[in-house]
């Protein structure tokens, strides 16, 4: 039971007067702009992004800056903005083929067309403190890109030219929009993948790490990994045709994983797949490797008990404003709830040396 508690308001001012206090630190200290968080905490602004479903860079630094930099507090901020949006159409499907690519490798082929391109990535620095960035140095440039190559093919495009890998039947039902509705159970795959995509990055990433120790037998190779921009387009009634409407930067992953068959069908790989907003590799990956491990039982193999094959626990759980709102529900006031544990305890206990009392005067 939740108790309503009045009074406080006072309080509760000065409490959001000393927050913005300690957010904006000490005054002799320039002031944080949001273009300085949206060019230079990239990676941060990207997730929150991701996690808060709402592709704006500049409100997610502003989310960002008012929330101290806790980003599932700023991913709240989003979330809530993101509600008070009027929805007057949607996309048509972006297609990661045309991206554009800054980053494209694959730990399955090394010869592909486009070649492979490391692109901006921390995989091989030394992971050594840079006391250069302190002094505020001079920023090194970046030597000149190859020309756009143009339509780039997905590595499991070649896997497909052979049978190799399983291919997803045509579908033009349109998905569900977690958005709009709530979660329900089961959840087909499309849902799984929207749930996934807004989940918390460090949830995401343990599951997919338990799939790789053991807990899911789910091996898994990276048949390519994809950072870049895509056209966003939509059809314009009026028009007849679709159009432009500009472009977001994507990270895609799709993962081949072990062999699948049976007496009638021959051996093919199967997949894991994951698509976030921004540059949000690790996301991307684990996704990848959590979405293989609940497609279980659609192929049909056993289901060893592991927590990421547990559709319900995943998605009930990887929602970290949901899991936030829920935690921190127990910083209320819960003082009629306490005083009746309590009571109920000093009863208890008062029995108890009743009892005892008895016993030792039989």
């Amino acid at each position: 039971m939740y108790v309503a508690v009045k009074g406080g308001a006072q309080a509760i001012e000065s409490a959001h007067a000393w927050l913005a206090e300690e957010r904006r630190g000490d005054l002799s200290i320039a002031d944080l702009g949001i273009p300085q968080i949206r060019e230079q905490l990239k990676l941060a602004v990207d997730r929150v992004m991701a996690e808060g479903s709402l592709y704006d860079p500049d409100l997610a630094a502003l989310a960002i800056k008012q929330s101290r930099g806790d980003l599932i507090e700023a991913i709240f901020l989003i979330r809530a903005y993101r509600t008070t949006l009027p929805r007057f159409g949607a996309s048509e499907p972006v297609d990661t083929g045309a991206m554009a690519c800054d980053r494209r490798i694959s730990a399955t082929f090394k010869d592909l067309p486009g070649g492979q391109v490391l692109g901006p990535t921390f995989d091989y620095t030394h992971r050594l403190l840079d006391f250069k960035l302190a002094a505020e140095g001079a920023v090194p440039v970046a030597p000149t890109r190859d020309s756009d190559p143009g339509y780039v093919p997905h590595v499991t495009a070649f896997l497909n030219r052979e049978g190799l890998i399983e291919e997803a039947p045509p579908d033009d039902t349109p998905p569900p929009a977690l958005t709009r509705e709530p979660l329900e159970m089961p959840a087909e795959r499309a849902l799984r993948l929207q749930a996934l995509t807004r989940a918390d990055e460090g949830f995401t990433l343990g599951l997919a790490y338990s799939t790789q120790r053991g807990y899911a037998r789910n091996h898994a190779f990276v048949g390519e990994l994809r950072i870049g921009a895509v056209a966003v387009e939509m059809d314009i009634p009026e028009l007849g045709f679709a159009i432009e409407i500009g472009e977001v930067t994507l990270t895609e992953c799709e993962t081949v994983n072990q062999f699948k068959g049976s007496k009638t069908e021959p051996p093919q790989f199967t997949r894991g797949y994951g698509l976030v907003f921004g540059q949000s590799e690790r996301k991307a990956i684990s996704m990848a490797l959590v979405d293989r491990a609940l497609r279980w039982e659609e192929l049909g193999e056993d289901n060893v008990g592991a927590p990421a094959q547990d559709t319900e626990f995943v998605l009930y759980h990887a929602d970290n404003i949901h899991a936030t709102g829920f935690l921190e529900h127990i910083k209320l006031p819960h003082y009629v709830d306490f005083q009746a544990e309590l009571e109920l305890v000093r009863k208890l206990r008062r029995a108890a040396g009743a009892e005892r009392v008895q016993e030792a005067a039989e």
